[in-house]
């Protein structure tokens, strides 16, 4: 897992990194992952005014990095703003709690073996926006973080049913971990911006505030805590009854439905005694099928995160964490 920082400016911070990696001759566009298609290119120009009008700043940060990279502003944006609109390979679960003592969000991104190496954590401080520390299997699209005011974000992606002209997955988490203190905001901006793809986003605050948020462009359901107990889960299928109908039964969601249920029921058998031990125990694996991949396959669990929001503490797995352990990221800065 690559770690970069970002400072200055959206687009400073993006020529200096797409420099850095021209300089090391690392042309993203020669990635095999970079897949650019007249499809998606009418997509992105159709994204491109609600950008403008919504995340201007994100499209200078893009520019900056096609600039550093002496390559085409046209296509990186194509391939950023059409990503999870079309097949992509992004499985996770994601999962929060709180209780007396904790205030607990965690998250097991599953994807591809083959470009492991490439995955990022990012610290990016930038001018007029908030703080954070962040990961992704992609770049400048953030997949979970936690912003200096406590606020924790994590996507499940949903196989595409219906897409239209908006922000996608990534670019929905990394705006709303720059621009909110806290889960209410957060509702509020995606009650108001054009979402494109399909996703959940697991979101925790500081005050406790925990959701899971089912949306498309069409709709948004807003899922509390229950008379389960105080937590929320979900992997890569909508649970809701109103957006069921917007599952893609069809692909292979990597066992989103297993997953999902091994991270429900040992919360609910587990609600007397939550804690940050039972989050590593159930991301591991030790309650049931959770990262148990055969990497033979080209699948695993590529990174697990634990954000502890009342403590402000974060701990990360880079890899698979039934093979390794959470060690502690020390290098955020929160607001106090």
């Amino acid at each position: 897992m690559y770690h970069s920082r970002f400072k200055g400016t959206h687009y400073n911070a993006g020529y200096k990194w797409g420099e850095l990696l021209y300089k090391n001759n690392n042309i993203i566009s020669n990635k095999p992952t970079f897949i650019i298609t007249e499809e998606r290119k009418e997509f992105a120009d159709k994204c491109l005014p609600i950008y403008r009008k919504y995340y201007p700043e994100v499209l200078e940060e893009i520019k900056g990095i096609a600039d550093g990279q002496r390559d085409s502003y046209e296509n990186l944006y194509t391939f950023l703003l059409s990503m999870y609109c079309f097949e992509f390979s992004n499985h996770c679960t994601c999962l929060a709690f709180r209780d007396n003592d904790n205030i607990i969000f965690g998250r097991n991104s599953d994807f591809l073996v083959e470009i492991e190496k490439l995955y990022m954590n990012c610290l990016y401080r930038l001018e007029n926006s908030y703080a954070f520390n962040g990961n992704t299997t992609a770049f400048v699209e953030i997949e979970d973080g936690i912003n200096e005011y406590g606020l924790a974000i994590g996507l499940t992606f949903i196989y595409p049913k219906v897409i239209n002209a908006g922000l996608n997955s990534g670019m929905l988490v990394r705006y709303l971990l720059e621009k909110c203190k806290n889960t209410d905001e957060v509702i509020e901006k995606l009650r108001n911006i054009p979402i494109a793809s399909q996703q959940t986003l697991t979101v925790a605050d500081s005050r406790g505030n925990i959701v899971v948020i089912e949306c498309n462009s069409e709709h948004i359901e807003v899922i509390k805590p229950g008379k389960d107990g105080n937590f929320v889960a979900i992997a890569n299928e909508f649970n809701s009854p109103k957006m069921k109908k917007y599952n893609n039964y069809g692909v292979d969601n990597w066992k989103a439905e297993e997953r999902y249920l091994t991270a429900y029921k040992s919360l609910k058998e587990n609600k007397d005694g939550l804690s940050i031990e039972l989050a590593k125990d159930i991301l591991s694996g030790k309650y049931g099928f959770m990262c148990q991949y055969d990497r033979k396959t080209n699948a695993d669990t590529v990174w697990s995160v634990i954000y502890d929001i009342r403590n402000k503490k974060i701990y990360r797995v880079e890899g698979n964490p039934s093979r390794k352990q959470f060690k502690e990221d020390k290098r955020m800065k929160f607001v106090v």
